[in-house]
């Protein structure tokens, strides 16, 4: 069986690194592999969730008080860019929160 890598899998790699590796005396940046509109990100998850609400992109919409354009929340050149590609991470959400729930013992029995 193949197993997809997960985004928390990239994160803790990119964590070994920047531990064993020289200070950057700066930020480390990790980024998926692929760019995305917010808006198009945002009406995937909710599609994917059955979520019928419709998304509608405001260019002069803030983020957290900023403006911003098509280049301000992409990363630099120099991210590390990690391997899981947003659809795996996407099905692999969607597969854990369809997957029945392990039976726990009740409290006060054993």
């Amino acid at each position: 069986m193949l197993v997809q890598p997960e985004a928390a899998d990239d994160v803790a790699a990119a964590l070994a690194i920047a531990a064993v590796g020289a200070p950057v005396n700066g930020a480390v940046e990790l980024a998926g592999p692929e760019q995305f509109r917010f808006d198009e990100l945002t009406r995937r998850v909710l599609g994917a969730n059955g979520d019928p609400r419709v998304v509608t992109a405001d260019g002069h919409a803030r983020y957290f008080g900023a403006q911003l354009d098509d280049r301000s929340l992409i990363p630099s050149d120099d991210a590390q860019i990690a391997p899981t590609r947003f659809e795996d991470w996407l099905s692999q959400t969607r597969a854990k929160q369809t997957k029945p729930q392990e039976a726990r013992p009740e409290a006060g029995s054993g």
